[in-house]
């Protein structure tokens, strides 16, 4: 394959750009709609998130139906349609984390980030998502951003978490 997510500088491309990276991700994927979760996830590491037009591209190129394209897009949690945020907020919600005071650390996100859950802030900084368990039960309450775990966090300390990322 001639383009890995590692490689792709994708903030960096015109939209032109972008559409020519993801049609030839398409044509490296011989255009096979067995290959279509990879093709998605090359076109969200491309554009940030898969629109209704990068949808609708990828449809026409592969030469199947949008609805199928739509349809895989909307089944699974991991693809966005809308801008995800720079950083990615995920509270665990976990029964450990829930019991912990996960619920607490959601609401005090939401007033810190002026977000709800499933939402980013107007300057794409950060969404704000919530999961059923991260594997961190010992630890909880805890919260991702991005890739790093934050363990036993309290609400009091969601505020300087957040500000390493400002």
């Amino acid at each position: 394959m001639s383009v890995t997510l590692e490689q792709c500088k994708c903030k960096e491309l015109s939209e032109e750009e972008k559409y020519a990276l993801l049609r030839d991700v398409i044509y490296d994927y011989d255009k096979n709609e067995k290959n279509l979760i990879q093709i998605l996830h090359m076109a969200q590491a491309i554009f940030g998130f898969i629109p209704l037009e990068v949808q609708k591209f990828i449809a026409k190129e592969m030469d199947i139906p949008l609805s199928r394209v739509s349809g895989v897009v909307t089944f699974y949690s991991f693809f966005s349609t809308k801008p995800k945020g720079e950083y990615t907020i995920r509270v665990c919600l976990g029964t450990a984390c829930y019991v912990r005071g996960g619920k607490k650390i959601v609401e005090r996100l939401k007033e810190i980030l002026g977000i709800d859950v499933g939402e980013t802030t107007k300057d794409l900084k950060f969404t704000l998502e919530v999961m059923r368990c991260i594997g961190a039960c010992g630890l909880a309450p805890a919260i991702t951003i991005n890739d790093k775990v934050y363990k036993q966090v309290n609400p009091d300390k969601l505020q300087q978490i957040i500000g390493m990322y400002h």
